[in-house]
């Protein structure tokens, strides 16, 4: 039977449900409103924390600047709740974008709330159209587990390019995990929990390449890992 990997719901899920299915799992995209996290973590074998809007900075303990775009009713408090139920039962996680974020979040990090006003000299981190675009190069910490299945993308100094459609990022990492891929304006692009049987999050968008595969070897060694 294939693994059965939980995905939160959010604006564009089309990517990620063929994103796993392609790699060989059974998505199953979760309710908000009729499945407690608790009761999720039962019926699933792997999660997938998926892009979106912003978490509200007073889960991190700030004020929201004028650049924040709420997420959806709900959805902080259900993304935080099962990564939180994941990381302490070690159920294998793939975050991306905003899920990145969840994780880092959930697990006592923080963020910067808008990189363009608080990082002097940043790369555009926001390139919308097409969803598949490169907008800049990420270097991945040789060794990491994001190396591990990235082989055939990186070049031989470790970089390969990305996509990306974020203003936020991380700033305080949450302990417990390591950074492992950077942007050249240093923007943390990767995390993972070395101790965890699966547990990597990205900043860019590996889903929007399903149709080419770049990255289809992040997802099928997510979904092995699920097994």
């Amino acid at each position: 039977m294939p693994s059965v990997i939980g995905i939160s719901p959010c604006r564009l899920l089309a990517d990620y449900v063929e994103s796993v299915r392609r790699a060989g799992g059974e998505p199953r995209v979760l309710d908000i409103a009729a499945e407690p996290p608790a009761q999720v973590m039962t019926a699933i074998n792997g999660l997938l924390l998926p892009g979106g809007a912003d978490i509200d900075p007073a889960w991190y303990g700030e004020e929201p600047s004028a650049t924040i775009r709420l997420a959806e009713a709900g959805r902080d408090q259900f993304e935080i709740d099962l990564a939180r139920l994941a990381l302490a039962a070690n159920l294998p996680t793939l975050a991306v974008c905003r899920g990145l974020q969840v994780l880092n979040v959930a697990a006592g990090g923080t963020l910067l709330q808008d990189i363009r006003s608080q990082i002097a000299g940043a790369l555009d981190h926001s390139v919308e159209t097409p969803l598949y675009a490169i907008a800049h190069e990420v270097w991945v910490s040789r060794g990491s587990r994001l190396w591990t299945l990235l082989q055939e993308k990186l070049t031989e100094s470790e970089v390969c390019q990305v996509n990306s459609r974020h203003h936020q990022a991380l700033k305080q990492i949450a302990g417990g995990f390591e950074v492992t891929a950077t942007a050249p304006d240093g923007i943390v692009e990767a995390i993972e929990r070395p101790d965890a049987k699966f547990c990597v999050g990205v900043q860019w968008h590996p889903e929007n390449f399903w149709r080419t595969g770049e990255f289809r070897s992040l997802f099928e060694g997510f979904v092995a890992a699920c097994e």
